[in-house]
């Protein structure tokens, strides 16, 4: 096995998981546990589908803009996404439903209309199977760094991806820095323990939970948009596999702190393909390695409960509603 090859596959199947994580994590931040980001991930997927789909078909493929054939996708990736962290916090920050509730209904609801806008472009398409191919402008998405060839295996390993992959270190870096080094993440990070104080020291909790919720389901959805665009280069129905609750478990792995989901997130990819490196006629094998992820997951879990250090705990007011008729 080339070891090389090998790490590039692990980094482009874990970077849809460290958007995701990298959402979540800010999401958590603010005290809000959200089991949609696997359906927001989705509608930031068919959303960029959709806009990829309308452009291309509209400028032709001989006549696309290089610029609008990355920003269409992206920005209708952004507003779909958008538009369901809007959702989720009306219903949990608002109304104050069941965060656990409202995350899975949202889960079911945006594979449910990703489906649904996925199965009408099919249909327009024309298509001899049943997948929308979005192959000109995913060729704008793919493009790498022109001199990762001449590098031999260190470019292969580092400099030989698309933007998107690099976008993704750079937001979890930054998200990093503001929840640790600025005030906005102080704030952020005294909501999500207890908003009542937090409340009672002039924070207005409402807005930072709202911003945050926004925030980290746009990053999310990103990661749908990496996949579907860049990743793959085609769209199908249920072709995202379960990369958004590995998303979640991700948060997990990396003890809520982004700049950690980065490694965390090349070795979920890594654990996600080993399969693929067993012997094709060792399916019970197969299947075990498949639930590796998982597996690392459980035991990171246990041992950071064993610890029971602070800091690599989650935000103590986490999946609670906050009353402030309670304070």
């Amino acid at each position: 096995m080339d070891f090389s090859v090998f790490f590039q596959r692990a980094v482009m199947q874990g970077i849809p998981l460290l958007y995701g994580s990298t959402g979540e994590i800010i999401t958590e931040k603010s005290g809000h546990l959200n089991l949609g980001i696997p359906g927001i991930m989705y509608v930031g997927g068919i959303s960029g589908v959709i806009g990829a789909f309308v452009y291309q078909n509209s400028a032709g493929a001989g006549g696309m803009n290089p610029f609008l054939a990355v920003f269409i996708p992206f920005i209708c990736s952004v507003l779909g996404s958008l538009i369901m962290g809007l959702i989720y916090a009306f219903l949990t920050v608002t109304l104050r439903a069941n965060q656990n509730v409202t995350g899975l209904a949202l889960t079911t609801f945006g594979v449910g209309v990703g489906n649904f806008f996925g199965g009408y472009l099919i249909k327009l398409s024309n298509a001899d199977i049943p997948s929308i191919d979005i192959t000109p402008t995913s060729i704008f998405f793919k493009k790498t760094l022109p001199f990762a060839e001449d590098l031999g295996w260190f470019g292969k390993m580092f400099f030989s991806y698309t933007f998107m992959v690099y976008l993704a270190i750079i937001i979890a870096l930054i998200a990093a820095y503001v929840l640790k080094k600025t005030r906005v993440g102080l704030h952020l990070r005294a909501v999500g323990e207890n908003p009542a104080t937090a409340d009672a020291a002039g924070i207005n909790v409402n807005r930072y939970k709202y911003s945050a919720i926004c925030t980290g389901s746009v990053i999310a959805g990103i990661g749908g948009l990496y996949y579907v665009v860049d990743y793959i280069g085609s769209w199908s129905n249920d072709g995202f596999g379960d990369r958004g609750w590995l998303a979640i478990a991700l948060v997990i792995f990396a003890i809520w702190r982004p700049h950690l989901a980065i490694p965390g997130s090349i070795v979920f990819g890594g654990l996600y393909i080993l399969f693929q490196y067993i012997r094709s006629d060792d399916l019970a094998a197969q299947e075990i390695f498949k639930m590796a992820p998982y597996i690392v997951t459980i035991i990171v879990l246990i041992f950071i409960s064993l610890r029971k250090k602070r800091e690599n705990q989650p935000p103590q007011a986490l999946g609670t509603s906050y009353f402030r008729e309670d304070r």
